[in-house]
């Protein structure tokens, strides 16, 4: 059976050194719960164009852009649920779409088109697939999350960190490595809300000096580890 979900919000990016982390981490106590799931390594399989049109277009910062995905939290077998995700991303407001299935059923969807949609969401997953002319996996992304959730209202924050990326065994399947994208002691913080920044959260970017950053996982994949080998290819 498949289920849904819907996201919609704004995600601030931030490059944060150890130190920094510790800080933020610190300053959140008061106002942040852990997840109850604790530490998670998230595995995505990012789907693309021969040319990889999906993630040179949002490279180039259109006001509108999406990302077709199949996300795992860990490597997972044929019939463990994983999530088929279509990221949009309007102006700054971000649309996430997901519908979870079996890994088996998500990845002939994707590659064979098996699957009849009969929801809003897979239609429009479905109309991606039609849109771009046979995408493919192109690009396998793992890190390691570290997720908080507000005490009050619907903040959240994650910290990303041993951000790997490769090109071959592209499966959730496999086991999760590859190339890394960021310094070892750099941690991805993101900050997810539907409105404003709480003043703490805002103190605390001020004294730690942290700014915003436009950081993609795919997109700096793309532009640190896929085109160059390209390149080279040519």
């Amino acid at each position: 059976m498949a289920y849904e979900t819907v996201f919609q919000r704004y995600e601030l990016k931030y490059l944060l050194t150890r130190e920094q982390r510790q800080a933020v981490l610190r300053a959140m106590e008061p106002y942040m719960r852990p997840d109850p799931h604790g530490k998670t390594t998230i595995c995505n399989l990012y789907f693309d164009t021969a040319d990889y049109r999906l993630i040179r277009r949002s490279i180039d910062s259109p006001i509108y852009k999406e990302k077709l995905r199949i996300r795992s939290y860990g490597p997972v077998a044929p019939e463990i649920t994983v999530f088929v995700e279509l990221k949009k991303k309007y102006q700054k407001l971000v649309f996430k779409r997901r519908v979870a299935m079996a890994e088996k059923k998500a990845m002939d969807w994707l590659v064979n088109g098996g699957y009849s949609a009969t929801s809003q969401i897979a239609r429009e997953i479905d109309y991606c697939l039609h849109h771009y002319p046979s995408l493919y996996p192109t690009a396998y992304l793992c890190y390691n999350r570290e997720a908080y959730f507000a005490r009050k209202g619907d903040l959240r924050i994650t910290f990303d960190d041993t951000i790997l990326c490769r090109q071959e065994e592209l499966s959730l399947l496999a086991k999760a490595y590859g190339e890394p994208l960021l310094p070892p002691d750099i941690t991805l913080m993101e900050i997810k809300c539907t409105g404003g920044l709480p003043l703490w959260m805002t103190h605390t970017l001020s004294r730690e000096h942290l700014y915003r950053t436009s950081f993609s996982k795919y997109g700096t994949a793309y532009q640190t580890l896929i085109r160059p080998s390209r390149q080279r290819e040519d």
